[in-house]
């Protein structure tokens, strides 16, 4: 992989090598170059990524969930499908399916190019001639055979980041395995840690390997950028989805590693318990009504908590002394906080222990979670008018910038609902279905 190609610095705009946050102007909104001066001083409310200009190929979740969050902080996102539809939103004709597409490619222009014929081909590389980024998760290889890879299209722009994402990377012997987020849970380890010791591996409930990669390449997007405003030098730059996913079974790889010569190792599936078995009580134990989550770490904490329930006496017991006796009899103290919590609801319990902050939660549903009042108050999740679906519930990047308003959520658009528009202004265009942008007359029906 030819990470290393030196990009040409912005004819004109004084760059030196080396020089922190100096070289290209910034562009407005609408992509078109801000002229600046030494005398202007820079709009303290103006969002961080505002006149970055992104081609987005990407699809499914990985990808989407990156220029997500360079669209949430100011980036113009032009989002390219194929004729039909990325599979993401084709899977809107299974009943809520669509949603998911809807939460992540809000403030995105969307157009439609067929990637496949000569005319496509054209003007995706007309479109990168003025881009700073382009990001892509197509199998490793696809855009080279296409031959729209990053050589030829850094050829094309030196100063445009090629941002590329796969389950497996480009260059290891796993690169021409198909990798969706299930398949890279199994290989990654996910599915091996999850569940209970007596049952079969599960799979984690959320994407975690499509949200992980995401988040990651956002990040090395962002580096990448950076390193390119001081040094002129515009990288490929890619993450896997095994890669990212790895660190977080840190617990799980710590006992692996402390155990693995033991003659009866402990199981690699510990149910809601600590993943490395090293916390007591560390567990999820019954209500009346419900399920709270419990975790204490450290002395402090159980002493605070069996003083909340009633049984100050075992703070003393020698069998809990510390956190290696507790470990060593967790099911004794389940049983314990099991006995306590049973006899009331998770609102009770959660209230008594909190009041004492002794660390928990109780297990709420979907419907309790979209309608949760703390990230509504922060606008983490805000209620939207969909032209297509209705009323709904879309998050706000995670992501927050002192001192600059947050970019208003624009509903998701419409299969090619901005190819005119962006043939227009982008490239001066008029041609239609001649650029290789022409839209089924059905594209909801087109098939998986």
């Amino acid at each position: 992989m030819d990470d290393q190609r030196q990009a040409r610095p912005w004819r004109g705009s004084g760059h030196v090598a080396g020089s922190p946050l100096v070289g290209l102007p910034p562009r407005s909104q609408d992509g078109a170059r801000l002229v600046t001066t030494p005398s202007q001083s820079p709009d303290p409310t103006r969002q961080p990524l505002d006149g970055v200009v992104v081609i987005d190929l990407s699809q499914i979740y990985n990808g989407p969930y990156a220029t997500f969050l360079m669209a949430a902080a100011g980036a113009t996102v032009i989002k390219i499908e194929p004729p039909g539809g990325e599979p993401l939103r084709r899977r809107g004709v299974v009943g809520g399916a669509a949603l998911p597409f809807a939460m992540l490619n809000g403030c995105k222009q969307c157009m439609v190019l067929d990637l496949k014929s000569a005319e496509g081909k054209q003007t995706l590389r007309d479109l990168v001639a003025d881009a700073d980024v382009l990001v892509e998760n197509y199998a490793p290889g696809t855009m080279d055979r296409l031959e729209l890879g990053a050589d030829a299209l850094q050829a094309l722009n030196p100063r445009l980041i090629y941002a590329s994402s796969s389950g497996f990377g480009s260059d290891g012997p796993y690169r021409s395995y198909p990798a969706m987020d299930l398949t890279v849970q199994a290989m990654a380890g996910v599915m091996s840690t999850t569940g209970y010791p007596d049952r079969p591996p599960v799979k984690a409930g959320p994407a975690l390997c499509d949200f992980f990669a995401g988040v990651h390449l956002y990040g090395a997007i962002a580096t990448a950028l950076f390193e390119r405003e001081r040094t002129g030098v515009a990288r490929r730059l890619e993450v896997a989805m095994q890669d990212a996913v790895y660190p977080a079974l840190s617990s799980s790889l710590g006992m692996h590693w402390g155990q693995r010569e033991a003659e009866n190792p402990p199981p690699p599936r510990t149910g809601n318990r600590h993943g490395g078995l090293a916390e007591s009580p560390y567990n999820v134990y019954p209500t009346s009504d419900g399920w709270i989550a419990i975790i204490c770490v450290g002395n402090a904490h159980w002493r605070t908590l069996v003083h909340t329930m009633g049984r100050p006496e075992l703070a003393e017991d020698p069998r809990f002394a510390g956190l290696k006796q507790r470990v060593a009899v967790m099911d004794e103290v389940d049983a314990l906080v099991s006995d306590w919590t049973s006899h009331r609801t998770k609102e009770e319990a959660f209230q008594a222990l909190m009041a004492n902050k002794v660390p928990c939660a109780p297990v709420r549903d979907l419907e309790e979670v979209v309608n949760d009042p703390n990230m509504h108050a922060r606008g983490s999740l805000q209620w939207q008018d969909h032209p297509e679906l209705g009323r709904i519930v879309v998050q706000h990047s995670p992501l927050r910038y002192a001192g600059v308003p947050r970019r208003t959520l624009e509903p998701s658009r419409a299969l090619g609902a901005d190819t005119q528009a962006v043939l227009r202004e982008r490239l001066g265009r008029h041609d239609g279905d001649a650029a290789g942008t022409s839209v089924p007359r059905h594209p909801a029906k087109a098939e998986l």
